[in-house]
């Protein structure tokens, strides 16, 4: 962490943060009495170039473009660096760091050691807030696979499909994905996803929203075009407020459409009845 201590000014790295919101951010860099650029006017006469400031918050890229430009006085090298794999990723060391800078940038190599010892793949995303930008992207499509997985369960299981079954059958089809294989919202297909335990020590289901609504922000400002937006954005908003859904795990929202979590208890029914 940043300290305005002059020793440290000379180190390679000033700043790593997981700021939740735009706003924690503004003022851990900006605030003039406690933020990091008064600080630094306090305590350097000069820039210092050579020091990385990395800032690993998910928040709208307006903001990161701002900060970096009132830092521009002291030091070109401030990037956004969002990650992604959730808590279990960040346990095990292989989370993904979606990094704003370009593949030629000088510092990319340093970048790339650094962040390499906390996880497992570094992107460089092009330049300034385009880490953030795919971040939202990543985390956009994330949210919708997670509904359409939650949906197309329930809706196989009541059909009479076996969830196991149903997974993978998706795992083998054109449906196949990451949310269905390893975090799947159907408590006990997956024994280590937060679903089967309870939905907790996941990415929380009002995280979901808030990045989900930065990323309908950013389409709107790109002038992209997203018509499941809105839905996605009804249904984590409506999880994050119910009181069995939240602060659980974002995959909670197969709770939230009222899927059956029984369906492991009901089939060793079925199965001790059968002996």
């Amino acid at each position: 962490m940043y300290s305005d201590n002059n020793d440290t000014l000379p180190r390679d790295i000033g700043f790593i943060g997981l700021g939740a919101m735009g706003a924690h951010v503004k003022s851990v860099y900006l605030d003039p009495e406690t933020g990091i650029i008064a600080s630094l006017s306090r305590t350097s006469t000069r820039p210092f170039p050579d020091k990385l400031l990395i800032d690993s918050s998910t928040i709208d890229t307006a903001t990161n473009l701002h900060v970096k430009e009132r830092l521009s006085t002291f030091t070109t090298s401030f990037y956004d660096a969002p990650v992604s794999g959730g808590v279990i990723g960040a346990v095990n060391a292989t989370i993904a760091f979606f990094l704003g800078c370009s593949a030629s940038d000088a510092n990319l190599a340093r970048l790339t050691t650094l962040l390499q010892t906390m996880g497992g793949k570094v992107i460089p995303c092009g330049g300034p807030s385009l880490g953030l930008a795919a971040k939202l992207s990543n985390n956009y499509l994330s949210g919708i696979v997670t509904i359409a997985c939650s949906e197309a369960m329930d809706m196989g299981m009541r059909a009479g499909i076996d969830a196991d079954v149903l997974a993978s059958v998706f795992a083998a089809g054109t449906a196949q994905n990451t949310i269905c294989d390893v975090f799947n919202p159907v408590p006990g297909v997956c024994p280590k996803a937060p679903s089967s335990n309870g939905y907790t020590g996941g990415f929380r289901v009002q995280l979901m929203k808030k990045d989900f609504g930065l990323a309908m922000d950013m389409a709107r400002r790109v002038g992209a075009r997203n018509v499941l937006g809105a839905s996605g954005l009804g249904v984590y908003t409506a999880a994050s407020e119910a009181e069995d859904c939240r602060d659980r795990d974002s995959r909670v929202v197969y709770r939230y459409l009222g899927g059956r979590e029984d369906w492991l208890h009901r089939r060793k029914g079925i199965e001790e009845e059968g002996k």
